[in-house]
């Protein structure tokens, strides 16, 4: 995210296993999931500036902060509880997030079976593009859609495909297995 967004609301940072990682949430949810990637002060003043009208509150968080700890730590962890600031489900990319959220741990889609599964079978495209814009990744688990085949292509969290790859192999991993 580039811009300010003026929406008011709360945000949060924590430490993961994997890093400090941060959210934004409003009255309608969860909006906004940034991965492990930067230092937590860094990541606290990224947050506080590109939401001036947020405050830094845990509270709203404690269920995603948990969580999160928990799949970093190599658990199964089920985000479908997280409510989220999404899409309309009657908008394209409302349907494509939303059968994404639905691919459970563990398991991958390709962007073909996604876009079949929303209804528009020659959408697979359109399906990239819309998680390519996910604010909430792992809660919206785009980095378990891939290519046919199994191959991989972008992933807009920073560090791209590396960072999707260690999460499909943190994924793949005995569970207690770091």
């Amino acid at each position: 995210m580039n811009k300010q967004d003026t929406k008011a609301g709360f945000y949060s940072a924590w430490a993961t296993a994997w890093g400090p990682m941060g959210a934004v949430a409003g009255e309608a949810g969860l909006r906004r999931v940034i991965l492990p990637h930067y230092q937590l002060n860094d990541l606290l003043q990224l947050l506080a500036w590109e939401h001036p009208n947020c405050l830094r509150d845990d509270k709203p968080f404690e269920d995603l902060i948990s969580l999160s700890r928990d799949y970093f730590n190599g658990k199964s962890a089920a985000f479908d509880t997280i409510v989220c600031d999404l899409p309309s489900e009657g908008t394209f990319s409302g349907k494509v997030l939303l059968a994404c959220r639905r691919i459970p741990y563990g398991q991958t889609r390709v962007y073909s079976s996604l876009a079949q599964e929303i209804g528009a079978p020659d959408s697979a495209r359109a399906v990239g593009t819309a998680l390519g814009k996910n604010p909430l990744p792992l809660v919206v688990p785009c980095h378990r859609v891939v290519n046919a085949g199994g191959g991989m292509s972008g992933f807009s969290a920073p560090g791209g495909i590396d960072v999707k790859k260690r999460l499909l192999e943190l994924e793949r991993r005995p569970a207690g297995v770091k």
